[in-house]
């Protein structure tokens, strides 16, 4: 049987990639993000290669109630999501009282409050019928404070804490939550979070590689999926015995501007 996926900010980045490596299985699709010609031309992409169905619903589900409107629509189309991936989201550099409040606002309520309300709703259908996964895009900066970017770390220690409590309550339900915690990734993330610059930002993972090694733990019905071996290692046994000053001082520095690259 063929299982459609849900996957939010579809139109570029890992949740490209994900859409691309679904279809690849030959799974139908509902893709969600902000551009619509992007969408589009995803969707005529994977039907062409593929043969997939894919449905686009093009929308900045961080707006109020988008969230519920979105889920409202997509089951009076009568789509039974059997896969949701919440890989929506994106950061913001800076001292956080130097920040617009608004884009800090924003922030929460796209990689926090739309993420919990699209896991609530698809999740009790998921556990009605028996079935279901779910993989969160969670991020390394989940498991540390992140000066600098002390709303966006905060927003994926959310992601992380909420994603396996989660998959504990819905254990014997049938359905699965797995959180992908990805170190830096080439994509459009640095240029939107101010990162570009950074010694955060000098080398990365491949979209395409993170989306398929996200997307094989989620069927494997893993808990926590680290893109690269030594992440985990580093942040198991190595970040915790770190003293938590010279930590958050380590954290700041990887993320501030070299010399002739703009404010720090």
């Amino acid at each position: 049987m063929t299982k459609t996926a849900l996957i939010t900010g579809a139109s570029s980045g890992i949740g490209k990639e994900f859409a691309r490596y679904h279809a690849s299985k030959k799974g139908d699709l509902v893709l969600v993000a902000r551009r619509a010609d992007a969408l589009q031309s995803l969707k005529d992409e994977l039907q062409d290669k593929h043969g997939v169905a894919v449905q686009v619903y093009a929308r900045d589900i961080g707006a109020s109630e988008a969230a519920q409107e979105l889920y409202d629509e997509v089951t009076a189309a009568g789509l039974d999501i059997d896969i949701l991936i919440n890989n929506a989201g994106f950061g913001g550099r800076g001292h956080h009282i130097n920040r617009p409040l608004a884009s800090e606002q924003a922030m929460v309520d796209l990689n926090v409050l739309s993420l919990m309300t699209l896991t609530h709703l698809f999740a009790a259908d998921m556990a009605k019928r028996g079935r279901g996964r779910i993989l969160n895009v969670g991020s390394t900066a989940g498991f540390m404070p992140g000066p600098k970017q002390a709303v966006y770390f905060a927003t994926k220690a959310f992601v992380n804490s909420y994603s396996q409590a989660l998959s504990e309550e819905l254990r014997a339900s049938g359905v699965t939550v797995t959180v992908l915690t990805p170190g830096y990734v080439e994509t459009e993330f640095a240029q939107v979070a101010d990162l570009t610059g950074t010694a955060l930002s000098k080398s990365g993972a491949r979209p395409e590689t993170v989306a398929r090694i996200g997307y094989d733990g989620m069927m494997k019905g893993r808990l926590v999926v680290f893109n690269q071996p030594r992440l985990g290692f580093a942040l198991d046994w190595i970040v915790p015995l770190v003293p938590r000053r010279l930590m958050l001082k380590l954290v700041a520095q990887m993320q501030t501007k070299q010399a002739g690259q703009g404010p720090a």
